[in-house]
């Protein structure tokens, strides 16, 4: 039962107190010398026969009068005028105590201080029952009652909640939590979400992010994200739609990335962050919950990827040689923000010999001539995520991540009589009306540039994306609000 109204104090000197404080025990005596002298009425958390040399206990372990009244320490000592708390004391201080009760031999033969212990109703284990019970939850998600021998994980997979792997359960204490990461109303509209085209609020969001296994402090990401992903631009329903591999990417910049504890380091594209591995699941659970986006339904990627479970980095901007992503799109530098790129799993570019960039960019244009097919061009996107060691190479010659762009460009083009359909005995290629041109092996504009991983071992890496542009998915970078 929710009660939301604060129960009404006593006129007069009120204290709270358990019997498992050993300053409340101390301070026993002295409550009662208070109710001989002026009266007192005294709240017990946790035995409502404590203190026992008073004549009368006020029983509190349901904690609606702490919890109301925000004890944070007992023993506390309120005064109270016409039921409105006008002062108090936290913990035992013999001087304060006498001029609080006005009696001045108070206490006498009692150390002069001592701190209190913490409120039952601070608990971290009570809090969230606590605040479900007497918050006034205005939670507007359908409650899902389970049989008493329903296991809940099974009973979520059996519903279709899930990715493939459990979920956790989405009570509402853990939704109330999630919720206190942000600073919209849980009926705030964050988005309409394909491919059913619902409008989700924030309160839908966080069920799903509870799910993830998100921190309340991740969700202001997850939001972002799940705002940028069902933008016009990035097309999600398109590239659920698509029988090739890709789905969202999430690239994450500005100092939150480290105040929640994200990964930009070693395995950075790897399990063992939670931040990293729950925000990306937060997202693909909204499509699939929320917006319908289920794989053999929508979702008709052909092979799929492990992408598609979550794929979520920072970049790492600590040290780097580059402008962040972010700001390259036009974000001002240090803003928390995501940027979504439609994409694949990374693929590796091994080059442990080069020591200038001259031969390292060369390396990396080689490799990624070969994304999708040697002989496919112009259509699709790509994003090269290159590694501190590498980076080093760039930072120590000068060149900035305008210079990289440029020479990748021109390494890109490439001569379309050799990508022409049956040349080299391989059907695939551009019809015969490109011969004799030059063609960028990438959309213009397509190629994003990140910076990230551990800083030991001469790889990079690339994450091979979709059709760019109108006709697929365009990278989408918002600002992260609270």
């Amino acid at each position: 039962m929710t009660e939301t109204t604060a129960p009404p104090l006593p006129d007069g000197l009120v204290a709270i107190v358990k019997r498992d404080c050993p300053t409340c025990v101390l301070v026993d005596p002295v409550l009662a010398e208070i109710e001989a002298a002026t009266g007192v009425s005294v709240y017990s958390q946790d035995d409502p026969s404590f203190p026992e040399s008073l004549s009368a206990v006020l029983d509190d372990t349901d904690l609606a009068v702490s919890w109301h009244h925000e004890i944070e320490t007992v023993p506390t000592l309120l005064r109270v005028v016409d039921g409105v708390e006008t002062d108090r004391i936290v913990g035992w201080s013999r001087e304060q105590w006498q001029t609080f009760a006005g009696v001045d031999s108070l206490g006498a033969e009692l150390p002069e201080m001592r701190p209190g212990c913490g409120s039952l109703s601070v608990d971290p284990n009570l809090t969230d029952e606590l605040t479900v019970r007497f918050s006034g939850s205005t939670l507007a998600g359908r409650r899902v009652e389970f049989a008493a021998l329903e296991d809940e994980f099974e009973a979520a997979f059996d519903r279709g909640w899930t990715d493939g792997l459990p979920v956790v359960p989405p009570t509402e204490a853990r939704v109330l939590r999630m919720l206190e990461g942000t600073t919209r109303a849980p009926g705030d509209i964050v988005c309409t979400v394909p491919p059913d085209l619902n409008d989700v609020t924030v309160e839908q969001v966080a069920i799903n992010a509870v799910m993830a296994g998100c921190k309340p402090e991740y969700f202001p990401v997850v939001l972002s994200a799940v705002e940028a992903a069902c933008s016009d631009e990035f097309n999600m329903h398109g590239l659920l739609a698509t029988t090739f591999w890709s789905g969202p990417v999430i690239v994450v910049n500005g100092p939150i990335a480290k105040r929640i504890g994200m990964n930009a380091e070693h395995n950075v594209f790897g399990q063992g962050n939670r931040a990293n591995l729950t925000i990306g699941r937060a997202l693909q659970l909204v499509i699939r919950n929320l917006g319908g986006g289920r794989p053999g339904e929508v979702d008709m990627s052909m092979q799929g990827s492990p992408g598609k479970l979550s794929f979520c980095f920072p970049e790492l901007e600590e040290g780097s040689p580059f402008e962040s992503l972010a700001t390259e799109r036009g974000l001002p530098p240090g803003t928390d923000a995501v940027t979504l790129f439609a994409g694949q799993g990374p693929s590796p570019i091994v080059d442990q010999l080069s020591r200038t960039p001259e031969s390292l960019v060369r390396s990396f244009a080689s490799a990624m001539k070969a994304m999708f097919h040697p002989k496919l061009v112009i259509g699709m996107d790509a994003m090269l995520v290159v590694s501190p060691e590498h980076g080093r190479i760039f930072a120590e010659a000068g060149w900035d991540k305008a210079r990289l762009h440029a020479e990748l460009s021109e390494l890109l083009m490439l001569n379309s009589d050799d990508l022409i359909r049956g040349v080299g005995g391989i059907d695939e290629g551009v019809p015969e009306a490109f011969a004799g041109m030059q063609l960028p092996k990438f959309r213009p504009g397509g190629l994003l540039i990140a910076y990230a991983g551990g800083d030991a071992g001469l790889f990079s890496g690339v994450i091979t994306g979709w059709v760019g542009g109108e006709k697929g998915s365009e990278p989408v970078t918002r600002e992260i609000t609270p």
